[in-house]
């Protein structure tokens, strides 16, 4: 019932910045919650941020707070994340999400993007 396409990933230098969009199709009134997660190789898929689509409801990982900005453009069914002052460590495919509750939970998302690798060199 939804299709996401996010997109945006690419090679940066350390302190350099980033914007990944994801766009989102189909039955998108009933995906209350909106995320972004991102994995690394080796390592778990594990939540970055995440927005509602009627509300100014936003959250973030402790890593990225600061750094990040989660929002979105209800108009072109559309969610962005602005990721400005990245570190080496940052480097992951990164994942849009949809899902009907609030949660940093990446298992109560119903629907994913296909993924968009981010490199950060040093």
């Amino acid at each position: 019932q939804v299709q996401l396409v996010d997109s945006g990933g690419g090679l940066v230098q350390a302190g350099g910045s980033l914007r990944l969009s994801c766009a989102a199709s189909g039955r998108t009134f009933s995906m209350h919650a909106m995320g972004w997660f991102r994995q690394a190789p080796g390592k778990e898929r594990e939540f970055v941020a995440r927005i509602t689509w009627s509300a100014d409801n936003r959250s973030y990982a402790d890593s990225v707070k600061g750094r990040f900005t989660i929002s979105r453009d209800n108009a072109k069914n559309t969610v962005y994340l602005q990721m400005n002052s990245l570190r080496p460590e940052d480097t992951a495919v990164y994942y849009c999400a949809a899902g009907p509750f609030l949660t940093p939970d990446p298992y109560k998302y119903d629907y994913w993007g296909q993924g968009t690798q981010v490199t950060v060199s040093s």
